[in-house]
């Protein structure tokens, strides 16, 4: 079922289905988006852990599939303030989990990433290469950017965890909103990691912005069929916005020990942590999260400075056989995953979405 406000949408995107695959840094790839575009859905990338360079290649590959509709999503973070002492103390306290995989914890950490409120490089790919949609995670650029990318004939969205962010999104000119349940997995979108969190879910706060916003509102979060999407669509989203759902499909870049999880009991028990990369995310439980679950946030470098001890504790671990110290992002929906292409996941969303 889509309701005029829906239907326009989609239009505007030149997709047919309410559907769109969250844009997952390090698990989504072009082929998956470009399955999910073929299906008549929005297929997305995550730009966020990659440069302007690597993004160019994406969506290089992306075009080689498909000429259909793409979203790309990049980080909006504030920029890491680096703390030396805090930094150290931090290896220190790794230091034990290294060991047990015969590992060092490195001698140093980087902010690994650049947030896209200070990459013109990324401004500049993202202006050449023209993708249907921008979406943006931890808040919103700059006006500048904003109108470049809109004079440049690219849709916005923007996520938000709260009203209070939402209205910041709509504020900025921006042309859709993406609702981020708590129950989400992977980053709180939540602006200030460490402000107040009132933690709403996908419906409350699905509903709540429709009513609040004259603004399109997708719904994200513990999504995970056509039943949900429908469900959504009632409480008056324009979509859907599905992230662990496919997680488990052929063309993820998932690996092994992140999809054995996913379809093991590990599945039913996902937690907020921010050990892993210095800020709020949903992970499968596992031995990372159970490590880092009673330390004060206070103690955790900034993201995503901490992300790169994360990342070399998770190889360590790795090449010993240990796959439980992965950034295994998913959200509570997680039990209801399947194991499917891409294509045959759309197809059987669209067929529940219907049947509902």
């Amino acid at each position: 079922m889509t309701t005029t406000a829906s239907r326009d949408f989609l239009d505007r995107l030149g997709i047919e289905q309410p559907i769109i695959q969250a844009p997952m840094a390090g698990v989504s790839t072009p082929a998956m988006a470009a399955a999910v575009a073929s299906a008549g859905g929005l297929g997305s990338l995550g730009l966020g852990a990659t440069d302007a360079t690597g993004a160019g290649t994406m969506i290089a590959a992306f075009r080689e599939r498909s000429n259909r509709a793409l979203n790309v999503n990049l980080f909006c973070h504030q920029p890491a303030v680096a703390d030396r002492a805090r930094e150290t103390a931090w290896l220190a306290r790794l230091h034990p989990e290294f060991a047990r995989f015969g590992a060092t914890p490195p001698s140093e950490l980087r902010e690994i990433y650049t947030s896209f409120v200070a990459d013109d490089a990324m401004l500049a790919t993202l202006l050449a290469t023209r993708p249907k949609v921008v979406s943006f995670h931890f808040g919103v650029p700059a006006q500048p950017w904003i109108r470049a990318l809109r004079d440049a004939g690219i849709v916005l969205f923007g996520s938000a965890t709260s009203l209070a962010e939402a209205r910041i999104v709509a504020a900025a000119g921006i042309d859709a909103v993406v609702a981020q349940g708590y129950e989400a997995g992977g980053h709180r979108g939540i602006f200030d990691p460490d402000g107040e969190d009132g933690q709403l879910g996908t419906l409350a706060l699905t509903r709540l912005l429709v009513r609040e916003l004259d603004l399109p509102v997708i719904a994200a979060g513990g999504i995970m069929d056509g039943a949900g999407i429908a469900a959504a669509l009632r409480l008056g989203a324009v979509a859907a916005q599905l992230g662990t759902a496919f997680v488990g499909v052929e063309e993820s870049a998932a690996d092994a020990g992140y999809r054995a999880a996913l379809f093991s009991e590990a599945g039913r028990h996902t937690v907020m942590t921010r050990a892993i990369s210095g800020r709020p995310a949903r992970c499968l439980a596992n031995r990372f999260t159970t490590w880092g679950q009673d330390i004060p946030h206070g103690d955790i470098p900034a993201y995503p400075i901490a992300y790169d001890a994360g990342k070399a504790l998770n190889a360590a671990a790795k090449a010993a056989g240990e796959f439980g110290y992965g950034a295994q992002w998913a959200g509570q929906g997680a039990p209801l995953a399947r194991a499917r292409s891409a294509a045959g996941l759309m197809a059987e969303l669209i067929a529940e979405m219907s049947a509902a």
